[in-house]
């Protein structure tokens, strides 16, 4: 599939895609086309069973400059339902980015302002250069970062979205670490090399085994410890002990070889 704002790139034999963000005369910031695109392009990969992960990035000086404000003008004096419409499109491409099966990293370099910090915090994994820098800018614009929000809130915590929401402030790339908005925080000339040191860490798991981690934490976060919930962990256990992953995982181990999953 051709794209007007974004490239797909397939590495290591296609088992990682990354997506690149390209709007770089505008910072990579969001328009129709771009929302629409990184929707289907999130959509395809995912569904790919040979794509193990997926990085998102940027083209240009930065990662993402959130909403391009011409079309957000533009949005604003259209119609209540359009006005809308548009809306849920920008917070299905979240919706859509957080619910992936398939890993997902962040590569943040520059500025990752409003819904650019709203990727980072979607993505599963957000390595960062210590040049990079984040913001929920909207209220400078008399707005709130309605549709990030559940995901920023949940790599930051609310306490630090009451400061950071209301302030607007920069979040250099070391703050965004001892927040938990990145993993990890290096200088830009490292910044691919760490990129591929987690994906080749993510290519060494299971891919049945990860999706199941993945649904196991969206399923356990913030729930209360009692016994319907132990109980459900240990269904998940056991039906992926019975699995054929999980037996060329074991014997792979106890034979000292690197597993061959999916046949590979």
């Amino acid at each position: 599939m051709n794209y007007d704002t974004i490239e797909i790139e397939r590495q290591h034999d296609g088992q990682a895609a990354w997506i690149w963000m390209n709007r770089p005369a505008l910072h990579n910031a969001f328009d129709e086309t771009l929302i629409a695109e990184l929707t289907q392009a999130l959509l395809t990969l995912d569904a790919d069973a040979s794509v193990r992960a997926i990085v998102l990035a940027g083209r240009g000086k930065s990662f993402s400059a959130g909403a391009d404000l011409n079309a957000m003008k533009r949005q604003g004096a259209a119609s209540s339902e359009d006005n809308l419409a548009d809306a849920r499109r920008l917070a299905e491409l979240f919706r859509v980015l957080s619910e992936c099966a398939t890993p997902t990293v962040a590569r943040v370099h520059g500025a990752a302002m409003g819904g650019g910090m709203g990727l980072a915090a979607a993505c599963d994994i957000c390595i960062a250069s210590s040049q990079a820098s984040f913001a929920t800018s909207e209220v400078k614009l008399g707005l709130i970062p309605a549709v990030i929000s559940p995901y920023v809130v949940r790599a930051i915590g609310e306490r630090q979205a009451y400061r950071y929401f209301q302030t607007a402030e920069r979040i250099d790339a070391a703050r965004a670490r001892e927040i938990g908005l990145a993993h990890e925080s290096v200088a830009p000339e490292q910044l691919d090399q760490q990129v591929q040191a987690v994906i080749d860490a993510i290519l060494s798991g299971g891919p049945a085994a990860q999706a199941a981690s993945t649904a196991l934490i969206r399923h356990v976060a913030n729930q209360t410890v009692d016994a319907a919930l132990i109980d459900d962990t240990a269904h998940r256990i056991a039906s992926l002990r019975s699995l054929p992953e999980a037996k060329e995982g074991l014997s792979a181990f106890l034979d000292k070889r690197k597993p061959r999953w999916n046949g590979q």
